[in-house]
């Protein structure tokens, strides 16, 4: 009984059992991907992209074409912190093409969501192309 008793006791916020000193923030918050967790993160999102309307999906894909002659070792989507302006530029060109492609073209701010979703896959092991910067 001692021991249950123990358990249930409230810590102050600065002691929790098995650390020494405060939480870090992010590992206060419910659902907290500990360090190489990205592979399952990555599949969440592939199962969510999976519900997207199929128009977006057939946008997705081709944005992932598209961005498989920009995936090569050295590309700027690989920077450590990417250029906003770099990739506005490439959503745009992406937009152009579809807009020779197709006669209803999506806006540029969902191309630019899709790309920087696709980017951050690839940047976090969900690689289409032949680059793979983590081997």
């Amino acid at each position: 009984m001692e021991f249950h008793s123990k358990l249930l006791q409230p810590l102050s916020e600065n002691k929790v059992r098995g650390w020494n000193g405060p939480l870090p923030f992010y590992m206060a918050y419910p659902g907290y991907y500990s360090p190489g967790g990205e592979q399952e993160l990555l599949q969440d999102l592939e199962y969510l992209q999976q519900m997207y309307p199929n128009d977006v999906k057939r946008y997705q894909r081709r944005v992932a074409d598209i961005l498989d002659k920009a995936d090569y070792e050295g590309s700027m989507i690989y920077d450590e912190y990417p250029d906003r302006y770099s990739l506005l530029s490439l959503a745009r060109s992406i937009c152009r093409i579809l807009e020779k492609e197709e006669e209803n073209t999506p806006g540029e701010d969902m191309i630019q969501v899709l790309l920087c979703n696709e980017v951050y896959k690839r940047r976090h092991g969900g690689c289409r192309g032949s680059f793979r910067p983590w081997q």
